[in-house]
């Protein structure tokens, strides 16, 4: 069967020769996707005088954050918490009620705001570039020079694959029978889902347990592993799952999932939980299982180019495949796959490409979040890879029931974590568990990236009644017991 590309293409009408005979054309970069690493890449190339074309087939253009990602889910989960707050505010004398009378009107919304932004940020954007080609075909790599999409050749020195990744189906007995869930499918439904089975306990599977517990779905989120989010501290998965489990996520660990199947309109699943089988029902199941990458049937195995067991692309640090000219770049090589190292790694390409460099990627101080509430943000290390790492550390951990701003809005919910060298008194990472924890990452970010000491954090000014202030008062705690400090005290 063939892959559905994560990253595709436009729809456009084709011309009468492109329908009735076939041609030849080239171009500086043939980009087969059309994410946000293939735009990347192709603004770039336009950018630095050569003519790219991108050529897709599967989702509409965009690629996965913009019609079946980042935007709609998003969009969603903000519906989910001013659902929530408005019911769970923490203010004494107000009284306040909502509730969901249309949730298909819900996803229509935010159908409309995918489709207006692949428009303004995507179809447009290449219309107005007469560098810049789109072809909406299926393309095939024919040798390490040529792509073949429909009845058209293209010829190239460079070829980039940006074809990205759809979800991971793992081997369950039964999964191909049933009418599962994923994040292709999840944000167009008509109707909540009743009781949801979610597998997987990663950031997808989290932020979409909680969101839809919020709107009102009875949730159940099965793992694999002994926790949640098993690459994170216990510390904080723990914590995480807590605020969850608040919201009416259950949420089970350790489980073996043996069968599912569908049984008079409704899901069966069969588990094995501590050595004990039990089988749960639900109306709907979600997978959230990972991803693997869509390079199947693309031609990479007659020119040798590796991939690994999921299908991620094998790449170097200039991000070249085991033939030269042919680079990797976004969800599909498997390591950062989010959007905005997609465009990064797309605009790499077109530059170590067309023009024969040969810069590395660099991910230094990079900042990662996920959506749920309160968010996980983080960035840099953490004790146990600062330890692996050899370095001589110290951690701090300011909990928000010490941040005004917090105290103010009646939510200290999480923490502020940050990690500093001793040697040098500068910021190698941070976790910081907080609503809204996502708009304190770039202040640590930027502290990382540029060797911006936990001296010179606590003497800038940071405003009163502001959250980033928690990361003033972090680094003041790195010395001091912030409990025995006034307000606004150095």
């Amino acid at each position: 069967m063939e892959a559905e590309f994560d990253n595709n293409g436009v729809d456009r009408e084709p011309s009468t020769d492109e329908e009735n005979e076939s041609s030849t054309q080239t171009y500086d970069l043939v980009i087969v996707g059309g994410g946000s690493a293939a735009f990347s890449a192709a603004i770039k190339t336009s950018e630095l005088g050569g003519r790219a074309v991108i050529i897709n087939d599967g989702l509409p253009i965009g690629g996965t954050c913009v019609n079946v990602g980042c935007i709609p889910s998003k969009v969603m989960i903000r519906a989910a918490d001013a659902h929530h707050r408005t019911m769970n505010h923490g203010f004494d004398g107000i009284e306040s009620e909502s509730r969901i009378s249309d949730f298909g009107a819900i996803t229509l919304q935010t159908q409309a705001l995918v489709e207006g932004l692949r428009k303004s940020k995507y179809t447009d954007v290449v219309a107005e570039d007469a560098n810049i080609s789109v072809v909406d075909e299926r393309a095939t790599i024919i040798d390490s020079h040529t792509v073949q999409a429909g009845r058209s050749i293209f010829t190239t020195n460079n070829i980039l694959i940006a074809t990205g990744t759809r979800t991971f189906v793992p081997p369950i007995s039964g999964i191909g029978s049933v009418p599962y869930l994923t994040n292709e499918t999840l944000y167009s439904l008509p109707e909540l889902p009743d009781r949801l089975i979610v597998l997987g306990g990663g950031y997808v599977a989290l932020e979409n347990a909680q969101m839809l517990a919020r709107l009102g779905s009875k949730v159940i989120l099965l793992q694999r592993s002994a926790r949640v989010l098993k690459t994170e501290s216990e510390e904080i998965t723990a914590a995480l799952g807590a605020f969850l489990e608040e919201d009416g996520v259950e949420i089970k660990t350790g489980v073996d999932v043996e069968e599912v199947r569908e049984v008079d309109g409704h899901i069966e699943i069969d588990v094995l939980i501590s050595d004990e089988r039990s089988t749960l029902e639900g109306s709907h199941v979600l997978l959230a299982t990972g991803r693997t990458g869509n390079t199947e049937n693309i031609g990479l195995e007659a020119l040798g180019i590796e991939t690994d067991e999921r299908g991620f692309l094998t790449v170097d640090e200039t991000l070249r495949t085991s033939v030269p000219n042919i680079f990797g770049a976004g969800d599909v090589i498997g390591e950062h796959q989010f959007v905005y190292t997609a465009a990064y790694e797309g605009s790499l390409a077109a530059e170590n490409g067309p023009h024969s460099m040969q810069k590395e990627r660099d991910y230094t101080a990079l900042p990662w979040v996920i959506f749920t509430d309160p968010q996980l943000a983080g960035v840099g290390l953490d004790e146990q890879q600062a330890e692996a790492a050899g370095i001589d550390y110290e951690v701090t951990k300011l909990d928000l029931k010490h941040v005004p701003r917090a105290l103010a809005a009646r939510d200290t919910r999480g923490f502020i974590k940050l990690l500093r060298d001793t040697a040098t008194d500068r910021l190698i990472g941070a976790r910081i568990l907080a609503p809204e924890g996502s708009e304190l990452l770039m202040e640590v970010s930027l502290a990382i990236k540029y060797g911006i000491t936990v001296d010179e954090i606590k003497s800038t000014f940071h405003p009163y009644l502001t959250l980033s202030e928690g990361i003033k008062l972090a680094a003041i705690s790195f010395g001091k017991d912030i409990e025995k400090l006034s307000c606004c005290a150095a």
